[in-house]
């Protein structure tokens, strides 16, 4: 997938941030008047298709592509529906591991280890990456290659480069595409994807595709679409090239003692093992956690009532991949369970899903109240967990930045 846009709200997404600049130039003359009659979609698009006509052609692309390819793109209604949709409610860390660590992932991933052994041997010496963290990425983007989306890259690619919201970005992606096209002399009915234009069995954007992607069957072409051997080098060449460390595990699930205090959470909390063993964190058998020189960060996705994790610096480059905690814990524990661990020692809670509503209302109390959690947006991202923690411990509650119900009772909202 690699930077597509497939963000879980709430802690889903809880540390997914995105930021849209503008700037704009002040004049001292009197404003034009303004047309305020909105141009046709098909009539802008169609505009915009002769700007990128002339990009292409600055970026280098044949003008027999430009003339048989970009002339041609068509605008995707679908497209800038998805982009612009807003779930209502939020999704809980059951509902999003459960969906995706499931017992058919598992065993299929095991048949896929076995299957690609000799490979992925090659891949663990080669780039440091064992097997199945690469078998557990390919899992999660698109079950193993069973479904690897539908919708034409280049039109899909073009809707968002006419759209204002991201122009820049999708525009670069387009370019980007097209010259995977020229490249590779793929078919334009061959290249299809994402709603956001992410391609092939893992599910890369154009411009990963373009610099991280590997021919591994050696036939001369990096095909994602129909080579598990491509997409299976070009995944552990991403990974290495987002700095994995080997012989490290991404991290592992652990045992809180009794007492703990919360005190250190998150991302930026993060802490050498010796720390964390001085605080009396264990693995899941009791046993006190090995202490090499290294670091960890606690997270909490279900709270304290479920399970606890610490991250490693590998979890960091699951990250990069997709900046979702739930995802990082999800690829790291599949990849566990797909080479021979067990599953979950702490039963993850069932929770309800939070309305947008609901969530923007515990922030401006949290805000009234002195805790400043920036915008109510309805997104419980980090500053609104540290704000929580911050009430929690001021109330004398289980100050886990988690918004259970005897927080809620506390602000006086009712879920």
């Amino acid at each position: 997938m690699t930077h597509k846009s497939r963000f879980s709200v709430f802690i889903a997404s809880m540390f997914v941030s995105s930021s849209l600049l503008s700037a704009c130039a002040a004049s001292a003359s009197p404003e034009p008047a303004v047309n305020l009659t909105p141009v046709p979609v098909q009539t802008d698009f169609a505009t915009c298709v002769i700007n990128l006509q002339q990009k292409a052609k600055v970026a280098g692309i044949s003008q027999h592509i430009i003339d048989t390819t970009v002339a041609n793109l068509k605008y995707v209604p679908r497209v800038i529906e998805l982009d612009n949709q807003q779930p209502e409610f939020t999704t809980t860390f059951g509902d999003y591991f459960e969906k995706r660590v499931t017992t058919w992932r598992v065993e299929q991933g095991r048949k896929m280890l076995a299957k690609h052994h000799d490979l992925l041997t090659q891949l663990t010496h080669d780039y440091g990456v064992p097997g199945q963290y690469i078998v557990a990425f390919w899992g999660l983007e698109t079950n193993f290659g069973s479904y690897k989306g539908s919708m034409p890259v280049l039109d899909s690619l073009a809707t968002l480069a006419c759209d204002p919201r991201r122009s820049d970005y999708f525009t670069g992606e387009l370019l980007q595409a097209l010259k995977l096209k020229q490249q590779y002399q793929f078919d334009d009915s061959k290249m299809v994807g994402s709603w956001a234009g992410a391609m092939g069995h893992t599910q890369f954007m154009p411009t990963n595709y373009r610099k991280y992607a590997v021919d591994g069957d050696g036939d001369g072409v990096a095909d994602l679409w129909n080579s598990e051997a491509d997409a299976l080098t070009s995944a552990a060449n991403f990974l290495q090239h987002l700095g994995w460390q080997a012989d490290e595990r991404w991290g592992r699930e652990v045992l809180l003692p009794a007492n703990y205090s919360f005190e250190y959470l998150g991302s930026k909390s993060t802490l050498p093992l010796s720390q964390w063993h001085a605080l009396n964190i264990k693995k899941t058998n009791g046993q006190a956690i090995s202490t090499p020189d290294m670091q960890a960060a606690l997270y909490l996705p279900a709270g304290h009532t479920g399970p606890a994790f610490l991250g490693y610096a590998n979890f960091n480059v699951i990250m990069r991949w997709n900046r979702s905690e739930f995802y990082a814990i999800s690829v790291g524990h599949l990849a566990d369970r797909i080479n021979g661990a067990p599953a979950l020692s702490r039963t993850v809670p069932k929770q309800p899903r939070l309305s947008r509503d609901i969530v923007k209302q515990l922030q401006i109390k949290l805000n009234d109240q002195g805790f400043d959690v920036g915008k109510a947006d309805g997104i419980l991202g980090r500053n609104s967990v540290l704000g929580l923690q911050g009430f929690q411990k001021k109330h004398g509650l289980i100050a886990d930045g988690f918004p259970d119900a005897k927080t809620f009772d506390k602000l006086g909202i009712k879920p």
